[in-house]
């Protein structure tokens, strides 16, 4: 079953740490690495394709988790008729210190310095390096065969905020993003590292009301600021294949992903990378 994040935040990260250590201790592990700039080479889970391979989703988890914490999704998402022709990439963080945890080192893919802050300082570096991973597992599909346009990166949480970053400014035009629980990092410098297609990228972007840990506001304040300084609108789902962002807020849903985001994300999934005959 698919793991979701109470609300009490520093317990939630500890309790996460110790099951994804366990998880990635004892889970068996595929053999597939992608190097980091500066980092151990970084492992990921595969949920191979049901049928002829000719998409891929990669999804980023959350702090404290593993990859293996979203392959029950991805397992149930293949079991769909029209989503058995996608291979599911689902990457592990490094290991590190998180400074708002008092130091306790759990999977992470950048260095968290205070939590709930909209504000709070960010760990440019530390993101940096998990574009550089997340591009290179991009880079690894496109060389093996499968097209840019065919591929989604999406995520939860920290996952969700990395797979925004990288997503709009990556060199190549992926298919679209899958945002859950996220927010637009370094809005600072983003707005000089945005690729040329971004305003033509689908991203669908679900989130709850009332989630405490990456609180509803720094949603909205994120697409604000998409909108305002580099014209990425919010969009109905009808007409999201031609840009821009289908936005679903969830009533009464804290820090977590419940079945009604998961099935309308697996509805944008099958529009945006469909079934080939």
């Amino acid at each position: 079953m698919l793991r979701t994040v109470v609300t009490t935040a520093t317990f939630l990260v500890l309790l996460l740490a110790a099951l994804a250590s366990y998880r990635s201790r004892y889970a068996p592990q595929v053999l597939h690495t992608t190097t980091n700039m500066a980092a151990a080479a970084l492992k990921y889970l595969i949920v191979a394709p049901r049928a002829k391979h000719t998409a891929t989703v990669i999804f980023v988890h959350g702090l404290g988790d593993t990859g293996a914490g979203w392959q029950s999704l991805a397992e149930m998402y293949a079991r769909d008729s029209n989503l058995q022709h996608v291979k599911w990439i689902l990457p592990h963080a490094p290991v590190a210190p998180v400074t708002a945890n008092n130091g306790f080192r759990m999977p992470a893919w950048f260095d968290i310095f205070e939590f709930g802050s909209i504000n709070a300082r960010e760990d440019e570096e530390g993101m940096l390096k998990t574009m550089y991973a997340l591009n290179q597992l991009i880079t690894a599909e496109v060389d093996a065969g499968i097209p840019a346009n065919r591929i989604v990166l999406g995520g939860f949480s920290q996952g969700a905020a990395m797979s925004l970053l990288t997503g709009l400014t990556t060199e190549r035009r992926l298919a679209g993003l899958g945002i859950l629980s996220g927010w637009l990092p370094i809005r600072n410098k983003v707005k000089a590292m945005v690729s040329d297609h971004a305003k033509k990228l689908p991203i669908f972007w679900g989130h709850g009301t009332v989630d405490p840990i990456v609180r509803f506001d720094r949603a909205t304040l994120s697409m604000e600021f998409l909108k305002k300084e580099l014209g990425i609108n919010n969009v109905e789902p009808e007409n999201v294949l031609n840009g821009g962002i289908e936005f679903h807020a969830y009533e009464g849903l804290p820090h977590s992903a419940d079945p009604e985001e998961l099935d309308d994300l697996k509805t944008f999934l099958k529009k945006v990378v469909p079934a080939q005959e």
